[in-house]
């Protein structure tokens, strides 16, 4: 099954992309389109060896392909804040910033931060990445943010107080809320960039054949992760959504999300609780 996305896709060339989890499923997928369209991509994954297999991969498809790569565990902060470092230090320019990883717990684990990892992993690692990187993309302009958000946010509900507090778990009740979390983090902060020249959009890339699905969902079947990396990959690239922000899309169209997930006081205070828990607060 081809996925058609609108609009088309178009050139890379001279533009860097950091894309988060691009290891394995829709993150590598993304990875290979977008140095074949002729970016520079930087994969981030767990493992060293996991990132260079990636890369080996990409230059196997495309010789001339520039692939850098950057491991940290996106479960600890300082991994975070590390990982932003090392992109600010090495990269004169970010253009897109992928905000792809993500986990689906079926028990409850606590993060080296006390964080219940569901939320840490999928909402507020890159929370922290994006506004730790959001100079360099204002340096960068025209940039991008695209966040991987799932139509699993519409049965999400925010309950901060689950974050710390010992609680009966429930994978799917996490998971879908730290979609939510997503969507509402996409247009949150795309209204605080509005007219600094960097945009920020989400999607839900399809129900796809991944590791997450395995683990979540494992009575489902999935489509390709070419499938699912397209929208993504259209987000990136596309000079049709050059100027558009603030929105939620699915197989490379603008669709309503959940009404929950663009309520502004709810945004607001996701945005006031990420703050305080990462220790990342702007003016």
């Amino acid at each position: 099954m081809t996925t058609r996305v609108a609009g088309g896709t178009g050139t890379m060339e001279g533009r860097t992309v950091l894309i988060t989890g691009a290891t394995d499923g829709i993150g590598k997928a993304t990875a290979t389109a977008l140095a074949v369209l002729g970016a520079k991509v930087i994969v981030h994954g767990r493992k060293a060896d996991r990132c260079e297999e990636v890369r080996r991969r990409i230059l196997k498809t495309d010789p001339g392909a520039q692939v850098d790569i950057e491991v940290a565990d996106l479960s600890s902060l300082e991994e975070v804040r590390g990982l932003a470092g090392r992109i600010k230090a090495r990269s004169p320019a970010l253009h897109v910033l992928i905000n792809n990883a993500g986990v689906y717990m079926t028990q409850r684990v606590l993060t080296v931060d006390g964080l219940e990892i569901t939320f840490a992993v999928n909402h507020l690692a890159h929370f922290l990445l994006t506004l730790l990187l959001l100079d360099l993309l204002r340096h960068s302009t025209p940039a991008r943010v695209i966040t991987l958000s799932s139509i699993a946010h519409t049965r999400g509900m925010l309950d901060l107080g689950s974050l710390r507090e010992e609680k009966k778990f429930d994978g799917y009740t996490a998971y879908a809320m730290s979609k939510l979390a997503n969507i509402l983090f996409t247009v949150e902060l795309a209204g605080r960039l509005n007219g600094s020249g960097v945009t920020a959009n989400c999607l839900h890339p399809g129900v796809i054949q991944t590791k997450l699905l395995r683990e979540g969902f494992p009575s489902l079947d999935g489509g390709s992760t070419a499938n699912g990396a397209a929208t993504s990959v259209f987000l990136a690239s596309a000079p049709d959504v050059a100027a558009v922000s603030g929105k939620y899309f699915v197989n490379g169209k603008e669709q309503r999300s959940s009404g929950d997930s663009t309520d502004p006081r709810l945004r607001k205070e996701l945005w006031r609780v990420s703050e305080q828990l990462s220790g990342m607060i702007l003016p």
